[in-house]
């Protein structure tokens, strides 16, 4: 029986940063089964849905690859991309402002066919597709991240200290919207103890 992936213990840097501190990781290009949306995402019904369906289309694709490939993996996390057009209004939780991407790692074996297949498997389940879902390659390269251990609502402070004193002080800007990995399951761990890696794609800034 082939050996089960982990890519949170295969790839510890990307997802175990320290508590606290921001390091700079380099992160390759990756597959990411994702969904666009928009508006607070603990009140707007495309927000629910679109996790409905990465989490369906995601499992169908390891099962699938199991039984084509005899290769098995364990469904990584979620992980969400967010911005908005002020970025004061995301350190300010202003979050019905908010744009997001929602997505889940897919490993490099996993085919377009597969996921088409996959799609059409979950509709069956779930009605039309979300008009944005798709799988597509995000390269990030040179980031910034640290592990929040916390309520979601408490990264504000975190943020701030990056975008105010981390990055200013190294001559960095930004470079592609705070991503966020939720390495805690939010229905089984208390808000206190959820531990979220959040990362910010950076550049030197102009002189």
């Amino acid at each position: 029986m082939a050996k089960k992936i982990d890519f949170k213990k295969e790839r510890k840097t990307l997802f175990q940063p320290p508590v606290g501190d921001f390091v700079e990781v380099d992160v390759p290009a990756m597959r990411f089964v994702m969904v666009d949306g928009n508006g607070d995402p603990n009140t707007v019904t495309s927000y629910r849905e679109a996790l409905e369906w990465l989490y369906t289309v995601s499992y169908a694709m390891k099962f699938a690859a199991k039984n084509e490939f005899d290769r098995d993996y364990v469904v990584p996390p979620l992980e969400g991309l967010w911005w908005a057009e002020d970025p004061a209004d995301f350190i300010l939780r202003n979050k019905d402002r908010w744009s997001w991407t929602m997505m889940i790692l897919v490993p490099d074996f996993v085919t377009e066919e597969m996921f088409c297949t996959a799609r059409d498997k979950a509709a069956q389940k779930l009605g039309s597709a979300p008009k944005t879902s798709r799988l597509a390659s995000l390269a990030e390269g040179r980031c910034l991240q640290t592990m929040h251990i916390g309520s979601y609502d408490d990264e504000g402070p975190t943020l701030a200290r990056l975008h105010d004193e981390i990055m200013p002080r190294s001559d960095l800007t930004f470079n592609g919207p705070h991503h966020e990995i939720y390495i805690s399951d939010p229905r089984r761990v208390a808000p206190d103890r959820l531990k979220t890696v959040l990362r910010q794609p950076v550049r030197p800034s102009e002189m």
